[in-house]
């Protein structure tokens, strides 16, 4: 089973990134990527904004089927002002 696992870490002065990640394996050989991406100041975190890094540039203009078409959406109905 394949998880990723996101975290935000701090390197230390010696430049070196050290991580303790609670893998769910216990005792087993697992393979691990690790991509160090340096935190924009002006960006917000993932849990600030909804959207994992990269999200939109990975689906914008990702569609590759029929063109979308929006259909009529009828009358609209008279409703009692609150």
């Amino acid at each position: 089973m394949i998880r990723s696992i996101h975290t935000r870490s701090r390197v230390g002065a010696d430049g070196v990134l050290h991580l303790d990640v609670a893998s769910g394996c216990a005792n087993a050989e697992v393979e691990v990527t690790v991509i160090v991406q340096p935190v924009d100041a002006g960006r917000g975190s993932v849990a600030q904004s909804g959207w994992s890094d990269g999200f939109l540039s990975e689906v914008v203009g990702g569609w590759r089927g029929e063109p979308l078409r929006r259909e009529a959406q009828g009358e609209y109905e008279a409703r009692d002002p609150l």
